[in-house]
């Protein structure tokens, strides 16, 4: 799926890189809605194209809890795994 913003450019003045900010808009939108329950750590990944190591990461830099876990959050992961690695 595609979605286009419009943002103005007065409220980005340090703009310089939209491929960067698409990126940093990808990972704040899966981090907060892996916060919120809405996505599990590995759709949370998914979503905004990037490794476990760097999702974790910036858990820990914006104070987001990954320990609370559920067991269907946790199947979801293993399902999604097998899915991108099959055997």
């Amino acid at each position: 799926m595609q979605l286009t913003l419009e943002i103005p450019d007065h409220c980005l003045p340090a703009l310089q890189d939209v491929g960067n900010l698409s990126k940093q808009l990808k990972l704040y939108g899966a981090l907060l809605m892996f916060q919120s329950g809405q996505l599990s750590r590995g759709a949370a990944c998914e979503f905004a194209d990037v490794d476990i190591y760097t999702f974790l990461a910036a858990c820990k830099r914006y104070q987001i809890s990954v320990t609370n876990i559920d067991a269907d959050s946790i199947e979801a992961d293993v399902l999604r795994f097998e899915r991108h690695h099959p055997a």
